[in-house]
């Protein structure tokens, strides 16, 4: 057993979830008429109601206490001060200091980051307005129109999301389109729709040799000089984020058009740093600033509120109760916002990516479960299909619902169902059927007993189904920041309870190495004795299928 299992606190936890599991939250709410009062919190214009969990006062204060006797509070200091914290990459953890607006210097291995960090800034403030005052124009002397950003993982997810996010928010001087996919489809089709004389290329990859960006700019850069560009014209149609600066100006990228990266900012939460350029870009870059500052606000709120409010530590320490003593193998998103769709996909790379490993930070196996499978849709889509399994399937799958107030251009009728909805989902998943209630909505129906009491327990829904109710206002870039930054804390909060190093991807790497060896294979470069025979026989059947006819 790990020094977690045998913990005080988690002792207890484990002897509370087995009165926990007999009771049932009809009950609770019945008995305590200001649970819902009680069990909510707020912060950066977040309003979080958890009163649907299947908690108690001691439950909490037990999960509290696990938090404590975990070390949170010293990790959380150790992170936000710069230390080396990342110890298997022997890095520091910084994306906060890439919006830290506090004024006070972030220092890493004796150097203050923030200058170069607020110059960073202030570069993308000024191409923003380069491109959308149609000063920087492509080599004919076209403005610029189009924005094709080329990146994959964090360089692409987040951007992409944020802006679909922020869609109502969108500056009508150019379009983003955003490649990711390796796949030659996605790139043949975004380019051959462009213009190559009013569109620019922004390529993100901290090495400038990630294999499905570097091969995606190729290909744009191929796409290029075949309509007509020369190399020296690339200076003016091509940037890129990266820190191997030699690599992107021999490509052809102007020095003064290349965007830093740093080593203490992860692909997953760099959409802060100059990785957001493609955000600025769509959005203009007072909003793109704005997503930063709730950010910020949000990490203030971290670092400063008390466990009992603090909404990542809340959120972080409900999925524990329910990954560690209830079993539940996933957790699920619901936007209820059409705009919103893609945070479910951003927030599973972000804790996915973070938590599913199997040695604690010390290097000792794991004897029990982290990081759950995140997953999820737009809520109103997904109870006309995966809700039902939700509701009456085996297991304890958690919930986070979440939803704006108000929305742009708002429909009173449109925007009431989608809150009735969603509101009406959480109760039902709480609230449940019970047998009783099925069998009388069949009486008068002309059923036999036999069969009112067949078709009754197939209406029967047990209820008793944990969820959290996430509002806002409304969702602008200070929000979404806030939202973000929100799960980002959660997700390390997690990562120091079960022990883990939630900041390296050995994993991710490892399916990088591989996919470089096959493709040497594929391309001939490599011995038959690299591959096992079943990726051998792949291999052949490809190269037999593409051979010269």
């Amino acid at each position: 057993m790990t020094t977690l299992t045998q913990s005080a606190p988690w002792q207890t936890l484990s002897s509370l979830a087995e009165s926990v599991k007999s009771a049932h939250m009809r009950d609770w709410f019945a008995d305590d008429a200001q649970r819902a009062e009680r069990l909510q919190a707020s912060a950066c214009g977040i309003f979080l109601d958890y009163s649907k969990n299947r908690v108690t006062d001691d439950v909490l204060t037990a999960l509290f206490d696990l938090a404590d006797a975990q070390g949170v509070d010293a990790q959380k200091a150790a992170m936000f001060n710069g230390e080396i914290i990342n110890t298997t990459e022997g890095r520091a953890v910084l994306h906060t200091a890439l919006r830290n607006f506090s004024g006070n210097p972030v220092m890493v291995d004796g150097k203050d980051v923030m200058p170069e960090v607020l110059a960073t800034l202030d570069k993308i403030q000024a191409f923003t307005h380069s491109i959308h005052s149609g000063e920087h124009k492509g080599y004919t002397g076209k403005a610029i129109k189009h924005i094709v950003a080329i990146g994959i993982g964090g360089s692409f997810l987040g951007p992409k999301i944020m802006t679909e996010a922020l869609k109502p928010y969108r500056t009508d001087a150019v379009k983003v389109h955003f490649v990711a996919n390796v796949d030659g489809c996605h790139i043949h089709d975004v380019l051959s729709e462009r213009d190559h004389e009013d569109t620019l290329i922004v390529m993100s990859s901290k090495s400038f040799s990630t294999q499905e960006t570097l091969q995606n700019t190729l290909t744009a850069k191929a796409w290029f000089l075949k309509q007509g560009g020369t190399q020296e014209d690339i200076a003016k149609h091509f940037v890129a984020v990266s820190s191997n600066v030699k690599a992107a100006t021999e490509f052809g990228i102007a020095e003064e058009n290349i965007f830093p990266m740093w080593d203490w900012v992860g692909g997953r939460y760099s959409l802060w740093s100059a990785i957001g350029l493609p955000i600025s870009l769509a959005l203009g870059f007072d909003n793109f600033k704005g997503l930063l500052e709730g950010a910020y606000a949000m990490d203030e709120h971290f670092k400063t509120a008390p466990k009992e409010q603090n909404l990542p530590v809340l959120l972080a320490v409900l999925g524990v109760w329910y990954r560690n003593f209830f079993d539940a193998q996933s957790q699920v998103l619901l936007p209820y916002y059409h705009y919103l769709r893609g945070l479910p996909a951003y927030v599973q790379q972000l804790d996915m990516e973070s938590n599913g490993k199997l040695v604690t930070q010390a290097g000792e196996a794991i004897d029990y479960e982290t990081g759950p499978i995140i997953w999820g849709s737009e809520g109103t889509n997904g109870q006309h299909s995966f809700h039902q399994l939700i509701h009456q399937g085996h297991g304890v799958i958690p919930v986070d619902f979440l939803m704006p107030l108000n929305v742009p251009n708002q429909d009173d009728t449109h925007h009431a169902m989608l809150a009735s909805n969603c509101f009406g989902q959480a109760q039902a998943l709480m609230q449940g059927k019970t047998f009783e209630d099925c069998y009388a909505d069949l009486n008068g129906k002309g059923l036999d007993d036999a069969e009112q009491t067949r078709l009754a327990q197939h209406k029967t829904m047990p209820g008793n189904k944990p969820s959290n109710t996430i509002l806002f206002e409304k969702l602008d870039p200070f929000t979404l920041g806030a939202l973000v930054a929100m799960y980002e804390h959660k997700v390390f909060v997690q990562g120091v309870i079960w022990q883990l190093n939630s900041f390296d991807q050995w994993g991710v790497e490892l399916g990088k190495v591989l996919g470089n060896q096959v493709l040497a294979g594929i391309q001939g470069d490599a011995d038959s004795a690299d591959f096992d025979s079943s990726t051998q026989q792949l291999i052949n059947r490809f190269k037999q299928a593409n051979a010269p006819k």
